[in-house]
């Protein structure tokens, strides 16, 4: 394995970073720098041509917190002059501006402590088998191309097959009066995507793969692109679902998007704080059966979600949210802590230096069980093996749910039928979703090929998953 090296922009940078604080910190109480460098590359195959990209998660720059007095301030940059005074008056004369809109303003302003730190000093360098800089952009779309040309000779109804490859290194330093924290790690993720045609049918359907890795990922697509292509053929001959409520088995994929959508977003704290999320009734009561345990943390797994520290230099952790089907708290940034006067949990993160930090998931999944897939099958006198996600709404202040799945494979009498339904729309309220699931299987898989977008739709990474789950839906 190889090891990841930190920005040299980030590095070159660090003194006058640590200045910039000490200058600060004579007019206020609370001062902290996350500096960013994030670079990557996107590469695309398909029938219509060939693309290489700069990575749309790309960004360097900087974003900077005070302590005002009443809450806290932020000034992001992407350069540092050389004369830091300019820095600092700006700093100054935003922090003004805000403190005179809080007095005249009408409504009340809630006035916040201050962030209290311990001394810490770590870092964290992932590792790789195959770093980006050491294989050129032409072997990386030469190996796509192949992938490409297999899946056409493997199926002569496809019109088209796309690949897509993409790798992004994350480099971050935090630094504050007590924490200097530096990371830096890689990611990436890659989507195989039929189109296949049967007289005027048209299918699609896709497979990800993704993870902390570098160019290896690219051996794991080349052996997928048969699955996921049995998989579209499948689709030309589906019918669709007769509405109703079922016995279902859900993949690990169908599993992290209830997480996520079901559960994740109902349990960010910002949400809390705004009174927007009905989990905050529940702390500590039944919202799921008994089997059910979840989790969330950049230090609960190692996916794309993973890292040291948040965009607020909190160490990540890995949070319990479900107990047993007992809900036990929620997930939370640094400035939601303070209001609602509990510990962050490593969840701060920003779409980039320019924006805010929210309460946001991580790695958010279900732990495994003790039950065997094909036991799970064979309990079901009629019902769907549900797979393939392709979106889903949350409602964090009614727990609706609303999910839409690619397909559904029928199970009669224990078996599978071969019969497929799709698309499939799963609804309902979260805690009889969850208190409804009777059988969890042993392995859990995670995936981490999107994003996750909140606010003024801003994105991060996030990974889900879980373990088959077996439990009773509403489809249609």
């Amino acid at each position: 394995m190889k090891s990841v090296q930190m920005s040299q922009f980030l590095t070159n940078n660090r003194e006058k970073l640590k200045e910039l604080i000490e200058l600060l910190s004579e007019d206020y109480s609370y001062v902290s720098i996350l500096g960013t460098d994030v670079v990557g590359k996107r590469f695309n195959v398909q029938k219509t041509g060939i693309s290489i990209e700069d990575s749309d998660w790309s960004e360097r720059g900087f974003v900077l917190r005070v302590y005002n007095g009443i809450n806290y301030s932020e000034f992001s940059f992407n350069e540092i002059p050389e004369d830091l005074n300019k820095l600092v008056k700006s700093v100054n004369a935003i922090g003004q501006d805000d403190i005179n809109s809080f007095k005249n303003r009408s409504m009340k302003v809630c006035k916040l402590p201050i962030i209290e730190e311990k001394m810490e000093n770590r870092t964290y360098f992932g590792e790789v088998e195959i770093l980006p800089s050491e294989v050129s952009s032409k072997e990386k779309v030469e190996k796509l191309i192949e992938i490409q040309r297999n899946a056409f000779n493997y199926c002569d109804k496809l019109i088209d097959f796309r690949v897509s490859y993409q790798e992004v290194q994350v480099s971050k330093l935090f630094i504050s009066n007590k924490k200097d924290l530096e990371q830096s790690y890689i990611w990436s993720e890659g989507y195989s995507v039929p189109m296949v045609r049967s007289g005027e049918n048209v299918e699609v359907s896709y497979n990800s793969f993704s993870g902390l890795k570098g160019v290896e990922l690219i051996r794991e697509m080349e052996n997928g692109y048969k699955k996921v292509i049995d998989e579209v053929i499948s689709l030309l001959d589906a019918e669709r679902i007769v509405p109703g409520e079922y016995d279902v088995i859900c993949t690990p994929e169908i599993a992290g998007l209830i997480a996520h959508e079901a559960f994740g977003h109902g349990v960010e704290m910002d949400m809390f704080v705004k009174k927007r999320a009905k989990a905050e009734e529940f702390i500590n009561k039944e919202v799921a059966s008994k089997l059910v345990t979840m989790h969330d943390g950049a230090a609960s797994a190692k996916n794309v979600s993973s890292y040291l520290f948040d965009d607020e230099g909190v160490i990540g952790t890995d949070t319990v949210i479900i107990d047993k089907g007992i809900l036990k708290t929620g997930i939370c940034d640094t400035i939601s802590a303070l209001r609602l006067g509990v510990p962050p949990t490593g969840n701060g993160k920003r779409e980039s230096f320019e924006r805010k930090a929210y309460s946001r998931m991580t790695n958010t999944f279900f732990q495994s069980g003790n039950s065997k897939v094909e036991d799970m099958i064979s309990s079901i006198k009629f019902g769907y093996l549900l797979d393939g996600t392709m979106s889903g709404m949350e409602d964090p202040k009614n727990w609706g749910i609303q999910c839409l799945l690619l397909l559904g494979k029928e199970i009669v009498d224990g078996k599978l039928t071969g019969k497929i339904v799709s698309p499939v729309v799963m609804t309902g309220y979260v805690p009889d979703l969850l208190k409804s699931i009777s059988m969890v299987s042993e392995d859990v898989e995670l995936f981490g090929s999107g994003g996750c977008g909140k606010g003024y739709k801003e994105w991060v990474k996030v990974s889900d998953g879980g373990p088959y789950i077996k439990a009773k839906a509403r489809l249609g």
